[in-house]
């Protein structure tokens, strides 16, 4: 029996899924881009190929869908996809259900004027107030003051809906390692990222160590979103306050912001990123044989390259190389580039007996596996 972890190649934005053994699936964010639907590419046809895994697995929902945070790279076309409770308009026609949505508190909270919101954020805004309104099917992170306060203006109080809420330094409970051979520690967000803080999306974003269990052995999966480095700071020092490092550990990391050197450092640096000293304490938990992974385009290692405003940049992968080499890790893997750039198909690893596992897709169509053997228990 195998645990699986998906990465789909949709460009500068994020869509991963964990499928468990034991059927249940979370799919993380949903970035679809409509002219994939013509063959135009190179980003996968999200939208089709969820739908096939889907049907051969003889299901029409999720477990979870846990939406990080609410910029349109982590959202793009969701609404569509997904059938949402809270009007009819969003429901049948072959629409994808949720069992239960993870959303920050950010994500109910956050106001603005209309052409500082997309649209679609406001769908989920609505979907997600109605599913926290009725009690059920959702899992809010963190609950700031301003969470209370809008609970008690919706004539509720915190107590009835606590259940529904985890903080930061808890497991969600919806998994556990016994029944699933999974669990979810929330690292972030703090309640002062939303009731101190401006940046209601990126500081605020929804980042977890995920840990499997396989035959007494952990595998350690770090799921960031769209964090600055100040924000990956706060969860060091907080993790280490608590004596929790073993959650900053990893065998696979989804890098934050698609290689963006601010999840790094405030300074880009000309040929390479060097991290500030808390971060590095991130970097520096990569176990051996581990993986990294960029959820983005192809990382050019040229002028170009380097002197790019949006991410990715080139800078921040050479630091990431750096440490995934002094801990002896395996590969840095960019979504957009395997097997190749101009194709690229989903990533996949898996947790099984043998240990965590890449099965990579060459040119060929053979495929490749690259192995982490498994540790001994104990």
């Amino acid at each position: 029996m195998t645990h699986r972890i998906v990465f789909y190649p949709v460009g500068n934005g994020d869509t991963s899924q964990i499928i468990l053994e034991n059927g249940k699936r979370i799919l993380m964010d949903y970035r679809h881009r409509q002219k994939s639907e013509d063959g135009q590419g190179p980003e996968i046809n999200l939208k089709a190929r969820l739908k096939r895994e889907l049907k051969d697995a003889d299901r029409d929902y999720f477990d979870v869908v846990a939406f990080t945070h609410a910029d349109s790279d982590h959202i793009e076309n969701s609404t569509e996809f997904f059938e949402l409770q809270h009007a009819a308009k969003y429901q049948g026609d072959g629409r994808i259900k949720i069992d239960t949505l993870w959303v920050p508190a950010a994500m109910i909270l956050e106001t603005g004027t209309n052409d500082q919101q997309s649209s679609e954020f406001v769908i989920w805004r609505q979907e997600a107030r109605y599913r926290l309104k009725e009690g059920k099917g959702i899992r809010v992170f963190s609950k700031p003051d301003e969470l209370k306060k809008w609970l008690a203006d919706n004539g509720l109080t915190l107590d009835s809906r606590r259940h529904l809420i985890t903080d930061a330094g808890q497991l969600a409970p919806d998994f556990n390692l016994t029944d699933d051979g999974v669990e979810f520690f929330c690292h972030s967000p703090f309640i002062k990222h939303v009731d101190e803080g401006d940046d209601l999306r990126n500081a605020a974003s929804l980042i977890f160590n995920v840990r499997f269990r396989k035959n007494g052995v952990n595998y350690d999966y770090l799921a960031v979103g769209d964090s600055e480095w100040s924000v990956l700071e706060d969860i060091v020092t907080t993790t280490k306050y608590h004596g929790n490092m073993d959650r900053l550990a990893w065998d696979l990391y989804n890098i934050p912001h698609h290689c963006s050197y601010l999840a790094l450092s405030d300074n880009k640096g000309e040929f390479e990123t060097t991290p500030k000293p808390l971060v590095e304490e991130i970097l520096n938990a990569g176990k051996d044989g581990a993986y990294i992974v960029s959820s983005s385009w192809p990382i050019l290692d040229s002028k170009e390259g380097r002197e790019q405003t949006q991410p990715p940049h080139i800078q921040a992968k050479k630091c990431y190389q750096r440490y995934l080499k002094k801990t002896g890790g395996a590969k840095f893997l960019v979504t957009m580039e395997e097997p190749n750039a101009r194709k690229p198909e989903p990533l996949e690893f898996k947790i099984n007996a043998y240990g965590l596992s890449l099965a990579q897709s060459a040119v060929s169509a053979a495929s490749i596996i690259i192995s982490k053997p498994a540790p001994r228990a104990g």
